[in-house]
């Protein structure tokens, strides 16, 4: 492991603990960082519930809107129309598509992995 990670790195001094702060080999260690707060079970639950809805209401949505209108007809009793059905048939599945993206790029940018390869991404491009 690279001694100078990311994971290892101290917190930024302050402009009024730099005019105070020893320096050299006489400066005392960094304090530990805390450790990461550990999850409860309701976000866990909620977290994956992003992932779960929408998957299943893209896979369970009729592809035919006359059948999204006769769905909604016998769950509510309420009418729609061959237009109207089509306007929500396609408002659905855009809207689970793009939650289900959503999840997609918090998980890929939230992992530990791409936090450091970003972390050493920009290192290496500054000057």
């Amino acid at each position: 492991m690279n001694p100078s990670c990311c994971h290892q790195r101290a917190p930024q001094p302050t402009a009024s603990a730099t005019a105070t702060a020893p320096t050299g080999d006489d400066a005392p260690p960094p304090p530990p960082t805390p450790p990461a707060p550990q999850k409860t079970w309701l976000r866990r639950a909620r977290g994956e519930a992003g992932w779960v809805l929408p998957a299943t209401l893209l896979a369970l949505l009729p592809k035919c809107p006359l059948c999204l209108a006769a769905y909604v007809a016998l769950a509510t009793g309420v009418s729609l129309s061959g237009a109207s059905a089509h306007l929500l048939l396609r408002t659905l599945t855009v809207l689970s598509a793009g939650t289900l993206a959503l999840c997609v790029a918090r998980r890929v940018v939230g992992s530990p992995q791409s936090k450091h390869l970003f972390h050493h991404l920009r290192r290496q491009t500054q000057p």
